[in-house]
């Protein structure tokens, strides 16, 4: 499979890592003695499930690198568009494609036996997206003070994962949707509403369990889905605040010792 790697994005005044980036993309901040998104390239070029990767938002002469074929798409202005750009470039290199990867820049701790692990847990004709969810369990015994944002459901309680796979021909389909579910993405009960009230009152109850709620973005979307539960923190442990860079600045560095 290929990989597209979201790494568009560069912090605005107003926004809780303008003071670390200070104008550069989110991407480019310093983790461990390298930018964010190497320890990404890094995890992508050990893995085994992973062809090309295609960076979206950063251009050719950043300090990136790559032993595998490295493509870079311009950022498109919005993470919906990004996405397009990626999938339209992946099916230009290779039609047949059909599963890839989508990963965010800022999840620096991922490694590459967690991407192939992802990659097996899929089977490629029989889905068309694949979202990972991490247990609030897992998150706090690897990460303890994250404060990441949890979903509580009927039978779990879950955050989002930022290594996801999906179909690239699914990318123009749907587009209004998905860009109202982006803007909504820090708030679960709005994205809940989007498909519908009745979902969002089962969700406000904790009445809606993982597979029914997956069953209703599924029918929603007219997409075959599937819910991964990933044993790995770290597909969950993004970088948006201050703090939580602090957090993976010490991990990885403890890692790199």
């Amino acid at each position: 499979m290929d990989a597209i790697v979201l790494a568009g994005g560069v912090p605005k005044p107003e926004t809780p890592l303008y003071e670390e980036a200070q104008g550069q993309p989110k991407a480019l901040l310093d983790v461990a003695g390298q930018p964010m998104i190497q320890w990404v390239l890094d995890a992508l070029n050990g893995a085994a499930s992973v062809d090309h990767i295609i960076v979206v938002g950063l251009s050719q002469d950043a300090p990136i690198h790559s032993k595998k074929p490295l493509h870079f798409i311009p950022p498109q202005g919005h993470m919906v568009k990004n996405i397009m750009a990626g999938s339209d470039f992946l099916l230009q290199r290779n039609p047949q494609a059909d599963l890839a990867f989508v990963v965010s820049a800022d999840i620096p701790a991922i490694t590459a036996p967690m991407v192939d692990w992802l990659a097996a847990q899929v089977t490629p004709g029989k889905v068309d997206a694949c979202y990972t969810v991490v247990q609030r369990e897992v998150m706090e015994k690897r990460y303890p003070t994250s404060r990441r944002t949890y979903t509580h459901l009927k039978d779990i309680t879950v955050c989002g994962g930022d290594i996801n796979i999906f179909r690239p021909a699914l990318a123009h389909t749907n587009i209004d949707f998905w860009d109202r579910v982006i803007e909504a993405r820090k708030n679960v009960f709005k994205q809940a509403s989007l498909v519908g009230y009745d979902t969002l009152l089962l969700l406000l109850l904790h009445q809606l369990t993982l597979k029914a709620a997956l069953d209703r973005v599924c029918k929603r979307l007219k997409i075959r889905g599937q819910a991964i539960i990933s044993p790995y923190a770290e597909m969950g442990m993004d970088v948006d605040k201050p703090f939580q860079l602090e957090i993976i600045r010490a991990d990885l560095e403890a890692r790199r010792a």
